[in-house]
Order: C-alpha cells, then sequence, then structure tokens
C-alpha cells in the first residue's frame, strides 16, 4: 500500500475507535435507542438524494435493517451506555469469532485449529477485560454488548448476499428502513424522550452528529475506495486497531481508568481476532466486518 493511503486507513481506524466514546455520549443523556434511530436518519437524509434505489434488493434490504439497524445497533448501543468506552470496543471485537462460529454451524465452513485458537483467545481476552467494568451493572451490559455482536455476526450473512449493492445505497436505504422500526421500539420500551431531548448537551448531539456523519458517511467512502484499490488481505489487519484507539481514546478523552486487565484483555482479544482474520497465503479472504460501531 502507498504511504498515503497506509495513513488514510490508520485515519479511519482512529475515528472508528473513538466513535465509542462520542457514542457514548450519545446515549448517556438519550435513550439509546432513540439516539441511533437519530443517527440513521440523518444517515438517510444525508445519502438518498446522491445514491441509485437498489431494485430487485429492496425486501433483503429491510430485512437487514432489522437484523443489523434494529437489533443490532439498538442492543450493542444499550449496553454502551453502561460500559466505559474501551471495554465496549474491545467486548464489539467478539462479532468476528462469533461469526467464525455461525459459518461452521449453517456452511460448514469448519474452523482449522489456528481460528479455535483465534477465537479462545478473543473470548479470554473479552473475559478478562469484562472483568474490570466500573459502572454499576456491569453483567447486565456486558451481555447486552455480546448479544449486539451475535446479531451483527448473523448480519454479516445478509450483507454477503448484498455484496454487488452499492455500499453507499446499501447504508442509505438500511437506514430508511431501521428509522421506523427504531422509534417503535424506543417509544415502546423507552421513556422521557421529550425531557432527554431538552437537557441533552452539546456533547450528546455532538456524539449523535459524528457517529451518522462521520462514522456512517465519511470514514466508509474512505474504506470503500481502499477496498477497491488494494486487496482485502492488505486492508483488513488494519481494523485490529480499533479496539486499540477505542480503549486509548476511553481513556484520554472520557478518563477511563486503563488497568492491566484492561490492557492484557485487549492485547489477546486483537491477537485473537488476527490469527482469525489474517490467513496465510492461499487461503480465503478473511470475513468482511463492519465496524458495530
Amino acid at each position: 500500500m502507498k504511504p498515503v493511503d497506509v495513513a488514510l486507513v490508520v485515519v479511519v481506524m482512529a475515528l472508528w475507535g473513538v466513535n465509542f466514546v462520542f457514542g457514548k455520549w450519545a446515549v448517556s443523556e438519550l435513550p439509546p435507542i432513540f439516539a441511533i434511530a437519530c443517527r440513521f436518519a440523518i444517515v438517510a437524509l444525508v445519502l438518498l438524494p446522491f445514491v441509485k434505489v437498489p431494485r430487485g434488493n429492496l425486501k433483503r434490504i429491510a430485512l437487514l435493517s432489522l437484523t443489523l439497524g434494529c437489533v443490532h445497533f439498538s442492543i450493542f448501543f444499550t449496553g454502551i451506555s453502561g460500559l466505559e468506552a474501551g471495554l465496549s470496543a474491545i467486548i464489539a471485537q467478539s462479532q468476528v469469532p462469533f461469526a467464525t462460529l455461525l459459518g461452521a454451524i449453517l456452511y460448514k465452513d469448519y474452523p482449522g485449529w489456528r481460528r479455535w485458537l483465534g477465537m479462545i483467545l478473543a473470548f479470554l481476552g473479552i473475559w478478562l477485560a469484562a472483568g474490570e467494568p466500573r459502572l454499576g451493572g456491569g453483567a447486565f451490559y456486558i451481555g447486552l454488548c455480546l448479544a449486539g455482536s451475535f446479531a451483527w455476526a448473523v448480519s454479516n450473512f445478509q450483507i454477503k448476499a448484498l455484496s454487488h449493492v452499492d455500499g453507499f445505497a446499501l447504508n442509505a436505504y438500511m437506514a430508511f428502513f431501521a428509522v421506523p422500526m427504531l422509534l417503535a421500539v424506543s417509544f415502546t420500551i423507552e421513556s422521557g424522550h421529550v425531557a432527554a431531548v431538552q437537557a441533552a448537551s452539546l456533547h450528546a448531539w455532538f456524539g449523535v452528529a459524528y457517529m451518522a456523519i462521520v462514522t456512517s458517511v465519511c470514514t466508509y467512502w474512505v474504506w470503500y475506495r481502499l477496498i477497491r484499490l488494494y486487496e482485502v488481505n492488505l486492508v483488513m489487519p488494519y481494523t485490529l486497531l480499533v479496539p486499540v484507539f477505542g480503549v486509548l481514546s476511553g481513556v484520554t478523552i472520557s478518563g477511563d481508568p486503563l488497568g492491566w486487565r484492561t490492557i492484557a484483555g485487549c492485547l489477546l482479544t486483537v491477537a485473537g481476532v488476527g490469527i482469525i482474520t489474517i490467513r496465510r497465503p492461499g487461503q480465503a479472504d478473511p470475513e468482511t466486518r463492519s465496524k458495530s460501531a
């Protein structure tokens, strides 16, 4: 890869990592599912005027919006609301071993010993880091993040079936279909919307805008460009930086304490995910990963 493209991909990973901090700003002051509905409403408004209607694929995109847009994001970001940003960034990496396990069950893509080792290390790292939550109800929120990551793994197979659809059109119409679902769920199980909107600080609204404009639009424009220019095996390893940037941004921006369990858990998780996703020459490309944040 050219040095300028290496720099670009590292910047994208940093922006994805800090998304956990800014996303937490949003869901800490606004009802989490409502905040995600606002995020996708902005994405739809920004992208829809500039993309073509993916005719013949709308039904499958609507189903994807249920699994990814509604189930994954609502559960995962509700989990983030009760955890430190760095820990949620580490737990998000469980998406990869979950996807590998589902691939073995659904498509008989049985992992060899290396990927089994990677899965063990990844889950061990998550368990180690999760032993240090410093907020009340930590186990409940950790469970939500894990459940949200599993939903992402399920949606990964739906995304594969839509790989022929333009990425921005997919994002735009997934957001379009997800908004009413998210609002319906939010107004059913969440409360205090009016009071929360009135009391929300600029930090909360910045978090919503960051998730929509920077994470869902700008960084993916760069990501799609890099994927077109280079082989997936050259680009994908850089995604291992996301939890590292997530932990560092939590420490530097939010003032999250950095204990040895968090450091060791992050390193073990990154090592495990790296073993799963970085294949040897001659092997198939690793699973295409979409950052949950």
